[in-house]
């Protein structure tokens, strides 16, 4: 399972925007995008509900999170 930290890297490079950019979609600085995508500060959920709209993609992905959960069990 790969960390979403990984995976914001991952979706904004393939989108071939800088952490500034991505940073101004979510309403933050470059420098608070940076800790967000190394790890080292905790996404908020507000900036996770903003960056799948924007890359149009499910909250599950961006956090890793295996295909096919389901609840309740």
């Amino acid at each position: 399972m790969k960390a979403y930290w990984d995976i914001l890297r991952e979706l904004r490079e393939d989108h071939d925007l800088t952490q500034a950019q991505v940073a101004a979609v979510i309403g933050t600085t470059q420098q608070v995008y940076y800790r967000y995508e190394k790890g080292i500060n905790e996404l908020p959920l507000h900036h996770l509900q903003t960056l799948c709209a924007y890359y149009n993609a499910s909250a599950d992905y961006i956090l890793g999170l295996p295909k096919g959960l389901r609840w309740p069990r």
